[in-house]
């Protein structure tokens, strides 16, 4: 190609004319395909996938070879086109329709252009709209890599689950459970504080503990069926006295808080867990009693305390007390200390008073032989079989 320019300002060589008029064609070849291409990719380019969803949604891209687009739980379809995601890289040759439509250059334009050409010589100039050279460089026969964008939103908690009943599960035996000793306890509660308008305190599962133990642990010695019920009494004692402790703790602690709490004590000193439990129980009965002085329990309990620790002396007004007041036990308890206090004809006498006053009762007459037969623990008698067990 020759092309011939002429400037009637300064005239030039035919030369460096004709290699200007091949720079710019050159330059109008190079640009020809970016403008194709931009053309081509504005007329079948589709609405981009957002970069971000709200927090409510989580999408999930799984770009593979030829998928189609789809979506789960969603109207809208959020997935470009193939032809959003990919740009055609065939080379396009100019072509001469696109030529004669372009401008030509001026020979300042040109002499500009050449500049950079040889500043830069393995530099293409490239357009800003020019896709990277990563898309152009990919083989035609590539599979275009589409995906399919599933949108997940949050739904409805649902708790589903098998019943094991309906042999639903197969090769597996279904389990049979079978429900045996059931048994229900009256709810008590009693005032935690002193006063009206006080805090309750659940004691039902304390108050049956102690109905049920009372027997073998409230006087001494304990008599138990076995060691086990023994060793499961001792235990649970531990547990319930730890309890109760700062509730009977409290100056304002109130009279069944501290009647509680010294069983609990006064049996754990004659199950052996220590001089603690014995002062411990000591000291809440004796509150007890400043609360109510005319409880028949509150001095038959100390009484009982006193004289079977030694202090035959010291129990027996408690015990004197207890029996004006109607409390039949404590009659008992003062024919234990005269046994031990060697007058065995004044505890026979007692018992068997008690005996015929009260003919339904079934321990007096268990007593009477055990003095008779030269015992010294009225108290020692057969052990009923109690339900203790740990954690229960």
């Amino acid at each position: 190609m020759k092309a011939t320019l002429f400037n009637s300002a300064s005239p030039k060589s035919p030369k460096l004319a004709t290699l200007t008029a091949l720079a710019a064609a050159c330059a109008m070849m190079l640009s020809a395909p970016v403008n194709a291409a931009e053309a081509d990719t504005a007329a079948t380019s589709a609405p981009a996938v957002p970069s971000a969803i709200d927090s409510s949604k989580r999408v999930i891209r799984l770009a593979r070879p030829g998928a189609t687009a789809s979506t789960a739980q969603s109207t809208t379809d959020t997935t470009p086109s193939n032809s959003a995601q990919s740009v055609d890289t065939q080379p396009m040759m100019p072509s001469s329709n696109t030529q004669s439509n372009r401008t030509p250059l001026s020979t300042a334009q040109a002499a500009q252009m050449m500049q950079s050409s040889n500043a830069q010589p393995n530099r293409v100039p490239i357009s800003p709209a020019q896709p990277p050279a990563s898309q152009m460089m990919n083989p035609a026969n590539a599979p275009v890599m589409s995906g399919t964008t599933r949108i997940y939103e949050p739904g409805p908690m649902t708790a589903t689950g098998i019943d094991l009943r309906s042999g639903q599960l197969s090769n597996i035996p279904t389990p049979q459970v079978q429900l045996s000793d059931v048994s229900f306890i009256k709810t008590v509660l009693i005032p935690q504080q002193k006063g009206l308008g006080t805090d309750k305190l659940d004691v039902s599962l304390l108050d049956d503990f102690i109905a049920d133990v009372s027997p073998n642990a409230r006087h001494y010695p304990p008599n138990f069926p076995n060691r086990t019920q023994r060793h499961y009494t001792r235990e649970k004692i531990k547990v319930l006295a730890d309890w109760i402790e700062p509730y009977a703790k409290s100056p304002n602690a109130s009279y069944d808080v501290l009647m509680r709490a010294a069983k609990l004590n006064g049996m754990g000193r004659n199950l052996d867990l220590g001089s603690d439990y014995t002062v411990r129980g000591g000291q809440y009965v004796d509150r007890a009693i400043k609360i109510q002085p005319d409880s028949g329990e509150a001095n038959f309990l100390y009484g009982m305390m006193l004289s079977e620790g030694g202090g035959f002396k010291e129990g027996q007004k408690y015990l004197d007390r207890a029996v004006s007041l109607g409390y039949t036990e404590a009659e008992q308890s003062l024919a234990q200390s005269d046994l031990l206090s060697d007058r065995r004809a004044n505890a026979l006498e007692r018992l068997r008073r008690l005996e015929a006053k009260y003919p339904n009762n079934t321990v007096i007459p268990q007593q009477i032989k055990l003095v008779e037969d030269g015992k010294f623990y009225i108290w020692d008698i057969p052990a009923p079989d109690i339900n203790v067990k740990p954690g229960a």
